[in-house]
């Protein structure tokens, strides 16, 4: 039985990836940061009590920031595959903690392939989550030969982590794929992130609990699909007989306009009645129009999504729906939601 540790695997990508494994037969090892509440809603459908016979879900609490956890996990896992997905991953919070973005979402990959080095687990293959948002400035469309032009703090640590992944590749030897991939969403998106934000905001606002959504740039365009999708993409460039780097993503576009029109138009409203621009919510540096080549993919890996643009903003609309329905049994007070 393969055995495969995640880093972040309390996130959307985690859980999701976490379940494919499962369903692959792996035993699936986790990494959770140690604090004063659980963050395990995601998982929590798939966790067993690591006590039960035939149990393949094993929490571990340890940090990207603590070089000693990594060293005594991997010590005792030895892990065939290690999915490092762990970050601070919002772009527009990078802005305000930009040194603890770059100390987790960059020096954390390097502490964690620095601990394969030196325990010599050679044979560990590596998945190092990179981003879109490393191309930042660079015209679209973006492929792996595109240069990096990152325009926040968590575009730049991410561009140190590829760059530490294809050095310890290239360096000591080690199986490290990069995953560039583009925007991904779902159902258990953070609802800091604005295609949640979005889907929350009009499934709250159909049910009369909420009455405005502000948000910034309506005209940024970004390649959205379905991080059920993507994950898939992650498990097959580990498969592969040699690490190598990848763009994942639809090789279409869509305006935040659009993902508005499209989420509010299923809840029967016309989003002009209720979102409203708020300056606040623009970055400092904006990055305008990513969409991704993933030809190279589709061609090494036979790789291609599955779901569209608005199947996407239908399954996410249902699912907030649901929620905004039992919060209103529950008794939940209309509010104006200002996210950007």
């Amino acid at each position: 039985m393969k055995k495969a540790l995640i880093t972040g695997i309390t996130g959307q990508d985690g859980s999701y990836l976490a379940e494919l494994l499962l369903e692959k037969g792996y035993e699936v090892h986790g990494i959770i940061r140690r604090s004063s509440s659980f963050n395990t809603t995601r998982i929590d459908h798939i966790y067993q009590d690591p006590h039960t016979p035939g149990a393949r879900l094993f929490l571990h609490y340890g940090d990207l920031n603590d070089a000693s956890s990594l060293n005594l996990l991997l010590k005792k896992l030895r892990p065939d595959e290690i999915y490092n997905l762990g970050a601070q991953s919002h772009v527009k919070v990078s802005f305000d903690v930009p040194e603890y973005t770059g100390e987790i979402t960059g020096l954390g990959a390097c502490r964690l392939l620095e601990s394969i080095r030196e325990l010599g687990l050679s044979d560990t293959r590596v998945y190092q989550a990179s981003s879109s948002e490393m191309f930042g400035a660079s015209p679209p469309p973006q492929s792996e030969a595109t240069p990096f032009y990152p325009r926040s703090p968590y575009g730049c640590a991410k561009v140190y982590a590829y760059w530490i992944g294809v050095n310890y590749r290239e360096a000591h030897g080690l199986h490290v794929s990069n995953g560039i991939l583009f925007n991904h969403e779902g159902p258990r998106r953070g609802e800091t992130f604005v295609t949640r934000k979005v889907t929350r905001a009009a499934s709250r606002i159909r049910l009369g609990l909420q009455q405005k959504l502000y948000l910034g740039n309506l005209d940024a365009r970004r390649d959205w699909g379905y991080a059920k999708d993507y994950v898939e993409a992650m498990w097959l460039m580990v498969q592969q007989p040699k690490g190598d780097d990848y763009v994942i993503g639809t090789g279409e576009a869509h305006s935040v306009r659009e993902l508005c029109e499209l989420a509010f138009g299923h809840a029967g409203l016309d989003y002009r009645d209720f979102v409203e621009l708020d300056p606040r919510y623009l970055r400092p540096t904006e990055v305008d129009h990513l969409l991704a080549d993933p030809s190279k993919a589709a061609r090494k890996l036979g790789w291609r999504p599955r779901t569209t643009f608005q199947e996407l903003v239908r399954l996410m609309m249902e699912s907030d729906l649901e929620l905004a329905e039992r919060e209103k049994r529950a008794g939940a007070g209309p509010a104006v939601s200002r996210h950007g």
